[in-house]
C-alpha cells in the first residue's frame, strides 16, 4: 500500500518501507551538473574540503547551457569545469557538441527505472518518465552528493493523475501538460510526487511521455513519475550495457513499481482529454493557460522550436510535417535547436533541416538556444516570442519587456507560417 516514490525511497534509504513526510537518507544512484550550475556546485564541493568525489563513475557533466561558449565568463566557466573533470577522472562528460542534459541522459544510458537521480537544474525531473524518482536541487546540496553521494529527502505525498482519452490529430502532449498545469496552479502540486497514469499514458511515446514529466516542477512538484513499461523497455535496452541491461529487464519484467489505489498519500485526478484542443500558457505565468483559439490576435516576432521540452526528433517531424512547402511569415524570425546531436543527426538524414531552412528558419548547434534567457536567439524590449520550452517567466528569453507564450512544435509551426498565433487544421 505504497507509492512509486516511497517504493523508491525506501530501497534508496535501505529501508522496508517509508510514509509520506518521513525523513531519509538515501544513496544517489546518479547526480548530474552542467556548464551553468556546475561551477557554484564544484566551488562548494571544494570548500567542504573533500579531496574525492564519491564515485567517479556515478556523475555525468553534459555542457549545454551556454554553448558554445558565449561569453568570457562563459569560456571560463568551461575551462574550471573541464579541469574538474580531469581532476576526478568523471566517467562521464559531455563537451560541447553533444546537446541537452535532460535528453543527453537517457539517451547515453544513465537513466533506468527505480533509480534515485538527482539534478542540479530543475527540469531533472524529466527522467521520471522512465520510471525514476528524479528531482532538481541546489548546487550546494550537489557539493555534498559529490562529496558523500547521499542526500536527505521528506517523503513525498503523490498526486496521481489519471488521464484518458484520444488526442486529437493537432493536439499533443504539451498541450496535456499546459490543460493541467493550467487546472492545478503553479503551487498545486507544491512538493508532491506528480504521477501520470491512464491509457492516454500508455499510447504516448516515451518523447511525449517526458514532456509531461519534464513540466511537473512547473506546477511545485518535487518529481513527475511514470510506471515503466513495455515502451521504456524498448527506448532503453540499446542505450545500457553490462549490469544496467540485467537491472533494467528485471524491473520492467519483475518490478513493482506502480502505486497502491489505497495508498494512504494518494490523492487522483482524472483528467479527460478527448475534446482537448491546443493550449498556450500565456505570460508571464505558466498556469496562465488559455485555447490557442482565443489568442489569433497575437503577432509574433519569433518563434523557437526546441529546448529539453520539445527538442526531440519527433517534435520536429510534426514541425517540418506542417513547414514543408511554406515560408515563415514576413518580419518574423524562426530557430529550430535539435536537444541532442542524436536527434540533429537523425533530422539531418530525414531532411527535416532542409525544410527549416527552405522555410527561412535558422538551425543551431544542440544547446538550451533561448530557453534560459543567457544564450542564443535573445528577444528584445517589446518583442513576443512563441516558443516549445517550459518557462515563460518575465525576462526568461531575454528582455523583461518582451512576452513568452509557451506551445507544442505543431502549434509553434502553424504560427510561423501565419505570423501570429494559430491553431494547426486537424486532419
Amino acid at each position: 500500500m505504497t507509492t512509486i516514490a516511497e517504493k523508491i525511497l525506501a530501497r534508496a534509504s535501505g529501508k522496508g518501507e517509508v510514509e509520506a513526510g518521513e525523513i531519509v537518507m538515501a544513496d544517489i544512484d546518479i547526480a548530474m551538473i552542467h556548464d551553468l550550475t556546475g561551477p557554484l556546485a564544484v566551488e562548494s564541493f571544494n570548500k567542504i574540503g573533500t579531496e574525492k568525489v564519491w564515485d567517479s563513475s556515478k556523475i555525468v557533466i553534459p555542457f549545454d547551457h551556454q554553448v558554445p561558449a558565449d561569453s568570457l565568463d562563459s569560456a571560463n566557466n568551461h575551462i574550471f569545469m573541464r579541469n574538474f573533470v580531469k581532476e576526478q577522472n568523471i566517467e562521464h562528460f559531455y563537451d560541447v557538441n553533444e546537446g541537452v542534459c535532460h535528453q543527453v541522459l537517457p539517451e547515453k544510458g544513465h537513466v533506468l527505472p527505480g533509480t534515485l537521480i538527482v539534478g542540479a537544474d530543475s527540469h531533472t525531473c524529466t527522467y521520471g518518465a522512465f520510471g525514476a524518482f528524479a528531482t532538481g536541487i541546489g548546487s550546494t546540496d550537489m557539493a555534498m552528493v559529490l562529496s558523500t553521494g547521499q542526500l536527505w529527502f521528506k517523503v513525498p505525498e503523490t498526486i496521481q493523475f489519471n488521464i484518458n482519452g484520444s488526442l486529437k490529430e493537432n493536439v499533443s502532449a504539451k498541450d496535456v501538460i499546459l490543460h493541467i498545469i493550467g487546472q492545478v496552479g503553479a503551487d498545486g502540486s507544491t512538493y508532491k510526487s506528480c504521477e501520470f497514469i491512464g491509457e492516454t499514458i500508455s499510447d504516448m511515446t516515451m518523447s511525449d511521455r517526458m514532456v509531461l514529466s519534464n513540466m511537473a516542477i512547473e506546477m511545485g512538484g518535487k518529481t513527475g513519475l511514470m510506471e515503466p513499461d513495455a515502451k521504456t523497455y524498448d527506448y532503453l535496452k540499446d542505450r545500457v550495457s553490462g549490469e544496467n541491461k540485467s537491472r533494467l529487464k528485471a524491473f520492467i519484467e519483475k518490478s513493482n513499481l506502480k502505486t497502491s489505489p489505497d495508498s494512504a498519500s494518494l490523492e487522483t485526478v482524472d483528467i479527460d482529454v478527448n475534446n482537448l484542443e491546443p493550449q498556450i500558457a500565456c505570460p508571464h505565468n505558466v498556469d496562465n493557460v488559455k485555447p490557442a483559439s482565443e489568442l489569433g490576435d497575437v503577432e509574433l516576432d519569433q518563434v523557437f522550436i526546441g529546448s529539453c521540452t520539445n527538442g526531440r526528433i519527433e517534435d520536429l517531424r510534426d514541425a517540418a510535417k506542417i513547414l514543408k512547402g511554406n515560408k515563415i511569415a514576413n518580419g518574423l524570425r524562426m530557430l529550430v535547436i535539435p536537444a541532442s546531436r542524436e536527434t540533429y543527426l537523425k533530422a539531418l538524414d530525414e531532411g527535416l533541416l532542409k525544410i527549416f531552412v527552405e522555410a527561412g528558419a535558422l538551425i543551431s548547434q544542440p544547446c538550451c538556444g533561448p530557453c534560459l534567457g543567457g544564450h542564443t536567439g535573445l528577444i528584445g524590449p517589446g518583442e513576443v516570442s512563441l516558443s516549445t520550452s517550459n518557462r515563460n517567466f518575465k525576462g526568461r528569453q531575454g528582455s523583461p519587456e518582451g512576452e513568452v507564450y509557451l506551445s507544442s512544435a505543431k502549434v509553434a509551426a502553424t504560427s510561423a507560417i501565419e505570423g501570429r498565433i494559430a491553431v494547426p487544421e486537424e486532419e
